[in-house]
């Protein structure tokens, strides 16, 4: 067997795709990439998009954080809100989103701006904005009504409704830099994540398919604990396969799954905001099932070391040639 460095494109967003980052960035077998969404409308980043004009900051900023030599401290500065003090437009943000929007401001480029931030955190991996072009997340439900808008796609389906299918308006197109860096990786890992807000727009974005097409490694999806209210009762890992599949053209080979729920206390607590454990469902045969024990607290979050550790046997597995 003949080790070698791995270059992984971790697809994702929200509080997921950082917990994922954290858990790879020590292995010395990985390098690793985030491929981040860009159409957050919600708190401090939609604040900051609508005042500046600027790419929403938040999530780049919580990957670039998750990659960074001293997270822990990083992240103490950098996710500290400013005071809200009469007359001050800025009060409320985050030190680090201001931070990252006067760079892009200032540099006039979104990328130079997070290699400026990248160098600064020290960064063990590079992070990427699917696309440098705004847009909002758009979606219809079953009962025809439409939302526009991270956080009222989200709103709707915890109030129950069904998404039907969900759109980026204006249509945006990935940036060339993110595609050549797409086409260039191993090995693809999506999620964990919100799944209509954080990992589909990213398969919604043009040319996005086509850079995945060039990749010639395996996908692998990372499948959530839960289901996100309502409006996805009866939602299954097969279930976000399949459209997967359809937006990107691309076989999805491996999902990682929990296998283990914890108390019933705290399932009941969940169910109270209408989120249920999400199963394996029927994955289709092409489709390999590796399930683990990764909730292991009372909160809803995949165990970090247990799930860096299942996604490096994954890859070792796919990855690695005898020689």
């Amino acid at each position: 067997m003949r080790l070698r460095q791995f270059n992984v494109g971790c697809f994702g967003g929200g509080t997921g795709l950082p917990s994922l980052l954290g858990g790879l960035k020590n292995n010395p077998w990985l390098k690793v990439n985030a491929v981040v969404t860009m159409f957050d409308s919600g708190g401090s980043s939609g604040q900051l998009r609508d005042e500046l004009g600027v790419l929403p900051p938040g999530d780049i900023l919580k990957c670039a954080l998750a990659l960074s030599r001293n997270a822990r401290e990083a992240r103490r500065v950098l996710l500290a809100r400013l005071p809200t003090l009469e007359h001050a437009r800025l009060g409320g943000h985050t030190g680090g989103n201001l931070l990252l929007s006067m760079m892009q401001r200032y540099s006039g480029d979104f990328l130079d701006a997070i290699d400026g931030l990248r160098a600064l955190l020290g960064c063990r991996g590079r992070v990427w904005p699917v696309s440098v072009q705004s847009a909002s997340v758009c979606a219809e439900y079953g009962d025809g009504s439409v939302t526009r808008g991270e956080v009222e796609v989200d709103a709707g389906q915890l109030s129950g409704r069904l998404v039907r299918r969900i759109w980026l308006e204006p249509p945006v197109s990935i940036h060339p830099a993110v595609a050549k860096a797409i086409g260039e990786f191993d090995a693809v890992i999506i999620g964990p994540g919100s799944f209509y807000t954080s990992l589909m727009p990213i398969f919604l974005v043009r040319g996005v398919s086509e850079a995945l097409c060039q990749m010639k490694g395996p996908i692998i999806l990372i499948a959530n604990l839960l289901t996100e209210g309502r409006g996805m009762a009866g939602f299954t890992a097969a279930d976000e396969v399949a459209r997967i599949e359809e937006a990107t053209h691309r076989k999805v080979d491996v999902v990682i799954t929990n296998t283990k729920w914890p108390s019933p206390d705290v399932l009941t607590r969940y169910a109270a905001e209408h989120k249920e454990p999400l199963p394996a469902g029927n994955l289709p045969d092409h489709c390999e099932a590796v399930g683990g024990e990764f909730w292991t607290g009372d909160i809803a979050r995949h165990d970090r070391l247990r799930l860096a550790y299942a996604t490096w046997s994954v890859l070792s597995k796919r990855l690695l040639v005898d020689v």
